[in-house]
């Protein structure tokens, strides 16, 4: 009698499992020899994956490490992300960057193209305060939103092989407006600008590689030279800009960046839309939950009443659970913002949305979650969602 066939253990497809194989053996490698040994046949099964357009082999796999294997999961998902952002030339390597713009207005933020005045001159101080001398440069012509990005590793790994020609060739890729995504309106977001430069076998990358360089002086440079060449683009906004670098770690350093940005964004806001002092202002701040604590989120009143006029999610990141001193955090970017009057709630609030217009709900001082209103004479050209 012929044997029923077994699913296999992992209940993983047949390539989640070879991944899900060298991603342990590099978690658990005791040197960089070994290290080789794992790590080359890794990436080139995620390279076939990628090719491919397999997402789903992809985030199966992470996953199953993330519940069974927190280092695993960290080793895999650095090399896919690695995978995606970085793709091989006949000189090198073409690597995918990211350049993060903090804004926030009382109007739309501009998710637009990109004038090849300003590409031009974004062009120069890249090179002058980002990039090590001598980095082949490609820039794409649009400003995007976050809802515009590139969606997963796969569609990553196409835009970075879009713009291999377009990097050796120091040019523009150009990006057809009307296939991107419509961009909702927010009080305060992120602009991206992508760009691509080539990698050299042990060359530097960036300007901070090179002896007399360093971070932070590329980024106080970059945020000096860099915001006076982006104002043309983002007329009518407060900016501040995050220091470019990979794809992904640019992603995830503006993600930080813009909790506490949006918190002084709104305090600003705040301020001049119903002509009080920050510290006229009271903050109210508790944690939601679907499983598990998901963000935090913070309704603002006036001293004088109760009403929500305004709120701000506070999502976590990573790691971030709780134990983290993510109240800590919310506390200085708020008194930083010239707040004072907080209050913490230890209620268990679940993550509620208006059915009307899909806002979020956040706490109140009387311990709901409610809408938040700004008074009606207030309220004119203001965007629908105030992040």
């Amino acid at each position: 009698m012929k044997r029923s066939r077994l699913g296999r253990r992992s209940g993983l497809p047949r390539e989640a499992e070879e991944i899900l194989w060298l991603a342990n053996g590099l978690a658990e490698s005791g040197s960089r020899a070994e290290d080789a040994g794992w790590e080359n046949p890794l990436l080139r099964a995620l390279e076939a994956l990628l090719q491919a357009g397999d997402e789903e082999v992809l985030t199966s796999t992470l996953d199953h490490l993330y519940n069974t294997n927190q280092r695993a999961y960290d080793v895999l998902a650095d090399c896919i992300e690695t995978s995606a952002e970085q793709l091989l030339t006949p000189a090198g390597e073409v690597l995918l960057l990211a350049v993060p713009v903090l804004a926030w207005s009382r109007f739309s933020i501009p998710a637009s193209a990109i004038p090849a005045k300003v590409l031009n001159n974004l062009r120069v101080h890249l090179q002058a305060h980002v990039l090590a001398q001598g980095v082949k440069l490609g820039l794409a012509d649009a400003l995007f939103s976050p809802d515009q990005l590139p969606q997963g590793y796969c569609e990553t790994a196409r835009f970075t092989a879009a713009m291999i020609e377009t990097t050796l060739a120091e040019g523009v890729l150009q990006i057809d407006q009307e296939t991107l995504p419509e961009t909702t309106r927010f009080l305060s977001d992120v602009r991206y600008i992508l760009a691509a430069v080539e990698v050299r076998p042990g060359q530097p990358v960036f300007r901070w590689q090179e002896k007399d360089g360093s971070k932070e002086q590329a980024g106080e440079q970059w945020r000096a030279q860099g915001g006076a060449c982006l104002l043309p683009l983002l007329a009518g906004c407060a900016m501040e800009l995050v220091l470019p670098d990979a794809y992904f770690s640019a992603c995830r350093q503006a993600d930080r960046a813009s909790r506490p940005y949006s918190v002084r964004a709104s305090a600003a806001f705040l301020s001049t839309t119903l002509d009080v002092a920050p510290g006229e202002l009271r903050a109210v701040v508790a944690p939601f939950y679907d499983r598990q604590i998901e963000e935090y989120r913070i309704g603002f009143t006036t001293t004088k009443g109760k009403n929500v006029v305004h709120g701000v999610v506070w999502p976590l990141l990573g790691p971030e659970d709780d134990s983290a001193d993510v109240p800590g955090q919310i506390d200085a970017a708020l008194k930083d913002s010239g707040i004072t009057r907080i209050e913490h709630l230890d209620n268990r609030f679940s993550l509620e949305y208006c059915d009307d217009c899909g806002a979020p709900m956040y706490p109140s001082p009387d311990g709901d979650a409610v809408h938040a209103e700004l008074p009606e004479d207030k309220a004119e050209q203001m965007p629908r969602h105030l992040h």
